[in-house]
């Protein structure tokens, strides 16, 4: 089992927090190998980033991801820069609200951060929606491990929005996609 992450958005939306968080629930909680980097334009703020994570049950030879099989894109920049040549193979969770275009590889649509606003009121945890998406439409890690590595993560008196946005995302998925 080998999973090449490659998150993207826009700077300011919680990429590279994601990918650590991800990275944080695999080797720290489920017992498996993983490797964060990230990158990031001279604009950080409001540019698209980008941040990685491999994640495997075997250790780690190589520690940059060079050609994805799972995307998590969460503006139309970060589209076009890193997911518009996603490989037929690979899969991708899109945030609806923010990403136009449509891959040539299997999609799920997650609409993070129209629901991150509306049900919870804070868009700022659109990310950790996505996450949820992630972990229940892949099994990338157990959604325990997920929710230990939040609880580790997140600012002290967010707690429980975090596992609420973690929650939102796991049951857009279950309830299949896009709603």
């Amino acid at each position: 089992m080998k999973y090449d992450v490659l998150f993207s958005g826009f700077g300011g939306q919680g990429i590279i927090l994601s990918a650590v968080v991800l990275g944080r629930a695999a080797a720290m909680y489920d017992g498996k190998y993983a490797v964060q980097s990230q990158s990031y334009g001279p604009e950080a703020r409001g540019g698209a980033s980008s941040s990685t994570v491999i994640i495997s049950s075997d250790p780690i030879q190589y520690p940059k991801v060079l050609e994805p099989n799972l995307y998590v894109i969460m503006s139309e920049a970060g589209f076009l820069k890193f997911g518009a040549e996603a490989p037929e193979s690979a899969l991708m969770l899109i945030d609806t609200g923010l990403v136009q275009s449509r891959p040539q590889c299997r999609f799920i649509e997650i609409p993070a951060t129209m629901q991150a606003k509306e049900v919870l009121g804070k868009p700022i945890v659109a990310n950790i929606v996505m996450l949820g998406a992630l972990v229940s439409a892949t099994g990338i890690v157990s959604f325990e491990a997920m929710e230990k590595a939040v609880l580790d993560s997140v600012p002290k008196g967010t707690e429980e929005l975090n596992i609420r946005a973690l929650n939102l995302g796991r049951d857009i998925v279950q309830k299949g996609g896009d709603s």
